[in-house]
């Protein structure tokens, strides 16, 4: 592998990191733990960007005006988002990227491995490669996105063999097969798929071809339905369930419904009201925490719930990977929602799952402020 100074994931000098997961302060997985389990409980690969993010605008940027934003912050995007919500719920998580070798490619490869804790060495730097960019300007519960970067030199930043995992999070792509999703799956690797918008047009499933080694998928109600040629997002699911055991359809403000084909379980659980002020990345914290009560061996039901629930606590901040919540943002809501007089009784069970996860010392005041890390700043001594 190509590399300016970092070797094997890391900058010349330091070791890379690995072990228990960090900055989190529970681990989800520890009773199920065993000396034999991998190392990574998720693989991820994908493209890094660097987020700028613009938040407090009264209204879309208008042609030949100046907007002034009253709040900026800057963070790891893309990949990083999903892989950033993983290791705060605990799991370790290891992400192979390319990196630009510019200060924007330090400064997010930095905020991955000492910030959030996850793995980077099947990562790599690329000489001569600038990072790409997104700039998002958040307003009204909506966003604007602007985005530059080039495609990195052909050398492919996923190793030949991935390393052995409990799970890997696939980006499924129409038409086109990404050899590691089968190596991972031969491997016992669990494969939870997505997909975006096909804008071909096609929405062929058979040209989902890594689908077949999916254990579950993934998509929002649109793309299920035009996948499907169904006319609910009920219908799509279990249609979708034929060609893959697990089915999960997001259904926005409505919540999520899925199905087991293994168990015939179904689930179907609204969605948490919240004031949303910047939706991005919640699609990306929802599947995280379905990842997370997958590999915890949860009941469909509670897996669904965390995930929305995980979704929801993001909407909440701006930002990307800025916004995934952690464990101690999870246990302030909970203790948070218990207190609240005249609260729905069959609601707050919905939730009892969380009682026997969120440890009394892991509870702080809320509403919660989260620090918003920007390229400038000095670290003080």
């Amino acid at each position: 592998m190509a590399s300016t100074g970092k070797r094997n994931g890391r900058r010349a000098g330091k070791e890379p990191v690995a072990g228990p997961p960090c900055p989190a302060q529970i681990d989800p997985l520890a009773a199920l733990r065993g000396p034999d389990d991998p190392a990574c409980d998720v693989y991820l690969t994908g493209t890094v960007f660097l987020d700028i993010v613009f938040t407090g605008l009264d209204s879309a940027p208008v042609r030949g005006t100046e907007s002034w934003a009253r709040g900026m912050g800057s963070s790891p995007g893309g990949v990083a988002n999903m892989a950033t919500a993983l290791a705060r719920l605990g799991l370790r998580t290891s992400l192979a990227a390319a990196f630009g070798d510019d200060h924007y490619g330090e400064y997010c490869w930095d905020a991955l491995e000492q910030g959030e804790g996850i793995d980077l060495s099947p990562s790599r730097t690329v000489p001569g490669w600038h990072s790409p960019v997104t700039v998002s300007m958040a307003y009204e519960g909506e966003r604007t996105m602007v985005s530059h970067g080039h495609e990195p030199p052909p050398e492919e930043p996923t190793p030949d063999c991935p390393p052995r995992a409990r799970a890997a999070v696939a980006s499924l792509t129409p038409g086109r097969s990404a050899p590691w999703i089968a190596q991972a799956a031969r491997k016992g690797t669990r494969i939870f798929g997505d997909v975006g918008w096909d804008d071909t047009g096609a929405w062929d499933l058979a040209g989902l071809h890594d689908l077949q080694y999916c254990e579950a998928f993934l998509p929002n109600a649109a793309e299920a339905m035009r996948y499907t040629g169904t006319d609910t997002p009920r219908a799509a699911a279990h249609a979708l369930a034929e060609h893959v055991p697990v089915v999960v359809v997001t259904l926005g403000a409505e919540g999520a419904y899925a199905v087991d084909r293994r168990t015939g379980e179904t689930a179907s659980v609204p969605a948490i009201e919240v004031e949303a002020l910047d939706p991005t990345g919640a699609g990306d914290v929802f599947v995280a925490g379905f990842v997370t009560g997958s590999l915890a061996g949860w009941p469909l039901a509670d897996r669904l719930a965390f995930a929305g629930l995980t979704a929801a606590l993001s909407v909440q901040e701006f930002g990307g990977s800025l916004s995934a919540p952690g464990w101690a943002e999870i246990a302030a809501w909970w203790r948070r929602v218990q207190s609240v007089r005249e609260q729905e009784p069959t609601a707050l069970r919905r939730y009892g799952f969380l009682a026997g996860l969120v440890p009394e010392e892991a509870v702080r005041p809320w509403p919660l402020r989260r620090a918003v890390p920007t390229i400038g700043f000095r670290r003080s001594a």
